[in-house]
């Protein structure tokens, strides 16, 4: 926490669009990179509980950070450390702990955003024993950063979703290229992109699991993913109410500071009661997953929670400060900017919900 109020804290990549390297070499000195890591592959030997915490503080100072420490930990090596074989996770794994190398996570394409099993990139086995690889994903974090991406691609058009393979790939790789950085609304010192993958050969060594495994291997990394992006909306909230509150005690209005006033006050409780209250769901996936219990519904319904929670205090932030609220001389538009994301990737609102009633309906008939 100290730490993120000393150096996290930024907001020229936010203007420049600028990647914030300096903080993310610091994150991985610190550990924060490669959390989820066991000790023995050089990572910090932490949970998931502890993912969650720090990636709310990190996500207080910086959005950004957050989503590229989110990526790296959730994302990218999520999926190694479950499936990968020891010798692809000394290969993609601990040179990616440290903050210099990252990775990212290439599922969505420009034609299936929620529908995840409709995968239209391809990988074909060659006579060689290598894959070739073809296709374009999109919405990449860490798109021009990433040194190695997993790709979820189809390896039998007649399986569906069963027939989804994934891949390791590294990057820059002869096949691989990318189309142009998104002039995104919010988190606008991370990179997104798209990635195209053309006649990309990969060795069968870099096959995740087995051949059509790719589809329960994406979907249990979202599950995973989502306690991450969890605390990032946490951190986003958290960060309104710290400026709706500072500001509220210095202004000044019918001869008293307008946090006196039971309209402000109002405001002031409801979002602390529901930032708590996603922190709180947050917590108990996390530790549910760090218990080796099943968490598909419980963070699911903690990314829901806690990225509606973030979307309306950055809101009523901005109603607390007023017109001050709505310039970039105040970090309160940057906030409700950086929200709206989180509704969104890793999937939406309404993906959660189908989550959340699907796992309560067969509980309920159990």
């Amino acid at each position: 926490k100290q730490w993120y109020q000393r150096r996290v804290a930024i907001t020229a990549g936010d203007k420049e669009h600028k990647y914030p390297t300096d903080q993310v070499k610091m994150m991985g000195e610190l550990g924060l990179m490669g959390m989820v890591a066991p000790e023995e592959l050089g990572g910090a030997g932490m949970g998931y509980l502890a993912y969650a915490v720090a990636m709310e503080e990190i996500s207080r100072g910086c959005a950004t950070a957050g989503v590229i420490l989110s990526v790296n930990n959730s994302l990218y090596l999520g999926p190694l450390l479950t499936n990968g074989n020891d010798a692809q996770k000394e290969k993609w794994v601990t040179p990616f702990l440290d903050g210099d190398h990252v990775g990212c996570f290439c599922l969505s394409e420009p034609g299936n955003g929620s529908d995840a099993g409709a995968a239209s990139t391809n990988a074909t086995l060659r006579d060689n024993g290598q894959y070739e690889l073809n296709g374009s994903k999109a919405w990449i974090t860490n798109g021009y950063e990433s040194e190695a991406a997993v790709v979820f691609a189809t390896t039998d058009k007649s399986l569906k979703h069963k027939g989804i393979s994934a891949f390791v790939v590294p990057k820059p790789a002869q096949g691989v290229s990318l189309g142009k950085k998104e002039d995104k609304l919010g988190i606008r010192g991370s990179s997104t992109c798209v990635i195209n993958f053309d006649n990309c050969m990969i060795d069968e060594a870099n096959l995740l699991g087995k051949a059509g495994d790719g589809f329960k291997i994406a979907m249990r990394t979202l599950d995973a993913g989502r306690i991450g992006v969890a605390g990032q909306a946490l951190g986003i909230a958290q960060a309104s109410l710290e400026c709706a509150v500072a500001y509220s005690q210095q202004r000044q209005a019918f001869g008293k500071p307008i946090a006196s006033l039971s309209t402000i006050q109002n405001k002031l409780a409801d979002m602390e009661c529901k930032i708590w209250s996603a922190r709180l769901i947050n917590w108990h996936a996390a530790k549910l997953k760090d218990d080796g219990h099943n968490f598909t519904k419980e963070a699911a319904m903690a990314k829901l929670v806690a990225s509606e929670a973030a979307t309306y205090c950055a809101h009523q932030a901005i109603q607390v400060l007023g017109g001050m609220g709505y310039v970039s001389d105040m970090p309160a538009e940057r906030h409700y900017r950086d929200a709206r994301i989180t509704e969104i990737y890793e999937g939406t609102s309404e993906i959660q919900r189908l989550v959340i009633a699907g796992n309560l309906l067969k509980e309920m008939v159990q």
